[in-house]
């Protein structure tokens, strides 16, 4: 049976949205991350939610998600110096079983009875000391899963298994959390940590050939920030990340709180709040797969980074939950597209050599920025109620965008 013009067309792009599944390291690697990445939102909403309910503090919120990342920048640069000298597989396998441990910690210490909000925010360091050493060698490790003319493609689908599972995982959260308690949560999120190790040992690469190490950990931290210093192009798209984790994002922390105070719901409508964001993210991530080599990059970076503070400001002022919920659909696509296209755009130009450091450098300013943005929001929540912190944000996120269109006009132009 012949297929008509506009069935190969569809046919094509559907190929062209999952090319890099055709590689069978890359297909364990996007289901094992899907599972282990929903069972990560199961608890990152639950235990949000059982922090608000131990302490009633939009700024305790804020203190947890500052534990959380402020070991990025402690870590996350020599993460990346040793992504570029050890297997990567192995590096992420470690800090995967680390984090799995303390899950069942958590999951233990609520089942006990015996949970206090400081217990969440040392786990949360702990946490997050883990996932400072396992970023950047995640981010590295895509190129070793995909040929290179399927790298920004994978990038992409990154993205929509990471949202896939941002969209699953606090709906059930959700759910879980209101029949049997955080708990569950913690434990399933322990059990789905198995998924990803296994797809890791099930995995068919190369031998591992260490690169020459020249200077001192530190020579090769400053090789990499000299890299970025110098390409600006890189250095823009960055900084601005920076921004968007500092300003951006970093509502996200004030869900727990938003949903009894602003709209008056409960544990169910916190997993609500995050999966919309997650849908919107998804979505984004899926349209950035499906044009592939094709996008004008910059273009798409540029629609996407003023659709997050305008959805930003928006949500701010909504007291109703389904536009609230459709607000944040919007706010998650300008963010993922922002990240992604700017993940991409780095990606393409950096050295193989520096990849790691790069990223890891990447992934700080984001992630970096996360902690300090929550916990300034928390505080500004707590003084000045949780609307006027998004609206306040927003309007540093529009500022940032406005001035990149205006003086930087080449970021738009890049492909």
């Amino acid at each position: 049976m012949r297929m008509n013009p506009g069935q190969f067309h569809a046919a094509a792009t559907v190929q062209q949205t999952f090319a890099a599944l055709r590689h069978p390291n890359y297909r364990l690697w996007f289901l094992g991350q899907l599972v282990s990445l929903a069972g990560s939102w199961m608890q990152t909403t639950a235990q949000g939610f059982l922090v608000f309910e131990l302490t009633q503090s939009p700024a305790f919120l804020g203190y947890v998600g500052f534990a959380a990342g402020i070991p990025s920048w402690v870590f996350i640069l020599y993460g990346g110096v040793i992504a570029d000298r050890v297997p990567r597989r192995a590096m992420i396998m470690v800090a995967q079983s680390v984090m799995m441990v303390l899950a069942f910690a958590l999951a233990g210490l609520v089942v006990t009875g015996l949970v206090q909000p400081w217990h969440v925010i040392v786990l949360a360091l702990l946490n997050g000391v883990a996932n400072a050493f396992d970023a950047p060698a995640r981010q590295a490790f895509v190129v070793e899963l995909v040929e290179r003319d399927d790298l920004t493609n994978a990038i992409a689908l990154n993205s929509t298994m990471f949202n896939a599972a941002a969209v699953v995982g606090p709906a059930i959260a959700g759910v879980v959390y209101a029949l049997l308690g955080p708990a569950w949560c913690f434990t399933i999120n322990g059990f789905s940590y198995l998924a990803v190790i296994a797809a890791l040992l099930a995995m068919r690469l190369p031998a591992f050939l260490p690169k020459p190490r020249v200077g001192s950990t530190k020579d090769q931290v400053r090789l990499g920030l000299s890299y970025v210093k110098g390409e600006h192009v890189t250095r823009t798209l960055i900084l601005n990340m920076a921004v968007v984790g500092l300003f951006g994002i970093s509502l996200v922390t004030l869900f727990p709180a938003w949903s009894v105070n602003v709209l008056g719901g409960d544990v169910r409508t916190n997993g609500l709040l995050l999966s919309a964001r997650g849908l919107g993210a998804m979505s984004g991530a899926l349209m950035i797969a499906s044009l592939g080599q094709r996008a004008a990059r910059g273009r798409v970076w540029t629609i996407g980074s003023f659709v997050l503070p305008v959805a930003m400001a928006a949500f701010a002022a909504a007291r109703w939950l389904p536009l609230s919920l459709v607000l944040l659909v919007c706010l998650g696509w300008g963010f993922m597209v922002v990240a992604n296209s700017s993940n991409a755009l780095v990606q393409t130009r950096v050295p193989d050599e520096l990849r790691g450091r790069v990223m890891s450098i990447f992934t700080l300013t984001f992630f970096g920025g996360m902690p300090l943005g929550s916990l300034l929001a928390g505080a500004m929540a707590q003084r000045i109620g949780e609307p006027t912190t998004v609206l306040i944000n927003a309007s540093v996120v529009l500022l940032a965008s406005t001035l990149i269109w205006w003086r930087l006009p080449y970021i738009r132009k890049l492909r």
